[in-house]
């Protein structure tokens, strides 16, 4: 696993840089299991993630919420009966900040 789970967030306010490509081509690798995804013509991380039952998936999603508080960045997350789904983009900029992948590293750590 990459050291992209060590760094820490930064403040991201509207006209911050989005990830440019060629970063998106050296973090992608360090996130395998995540894939790009565009709704509404918004770029987003997104990977699901399986479980046994309810409540484990339950229990992993007030997890992603407490990343979520921690960080001050905040993901789309849908729970299901054994399946949570995550999405992560940057609000502010309508698109992928590297907050995004930080957050889906840590994300990945936590399950």
């Amino acid at each position: 696993m990459s050291d992209l789970h060590e760094l820490k967030c930064e403040a991201c306010q509207a006209g911050a840089p989005m990830v440019t490509e060629q970063e998106i081509a050296q973090l992608m690798p360090e996130i395998p299991e995540w894939s790009i995804i565009e709704l509404n013509g918004v770029s987003q991380l997104e990977r699901a993630y399986s479980f046994k039952n309810f409540k484990l998936a339950w229990a992993f999603t007030d997890r992603v919420a407490e990343l979520a508080e921690q960080e001050f960045h905040h993901p789309e997350i849908t729970l299901e009966w054994g399946k949570v789904t995550v999405r992560w983009w940057s609000h502010s900029v309508k698109g992928l900040h590297k907050n995004d992948f930080i957050c889906a590293s840590k994300t990945d750590l936590l399950f």
